[in-house]
């Protein structure tokens, strides 16, 4: 057994990995604050950050996946209007 292999592990395999891991943190961390300061120019500019989100978010799903979140939405709140109406619940009585 070489001293680069303990156990069956080649050391330096898995730090080579782990060190490929961690710049990958590394990037991340960076991007991240990258973003942030994105939002930050965003919001700087009278954008509601909030909605970019949520713009960002609808803009990730697929077309079909969004009609149909659009279709649900729509009937809950149709059925949450109704439901408020008080002669719809002298209808449903």
């Amino acid at each position: 057994m070489s001293g680069s292999d303990v156990t069956g592990i080649a050391g330096d395999q898995l730090r080579t990995i782990i060190e490929r891991i961690e710049t990958i943190d590394e990037e991340i961390k960076a991007l991240n604050e990258a973003k942030k300061e994105i939002f930050l120019e965003a919001k700087g500019n009278g954008f509601d950050v909030k909605i970019l989100r949520e713009v960002i978010r609808i803009r990730k799903q697929d077309q079909k996946e969004r009609d149909e979140r659009e279709t649900l939405l729509d009937l809950y709140l149709t059925a949450i209007t109704n439901a408020a109406t008080p002669g719809a619940k002298k209808k449903a009585a």
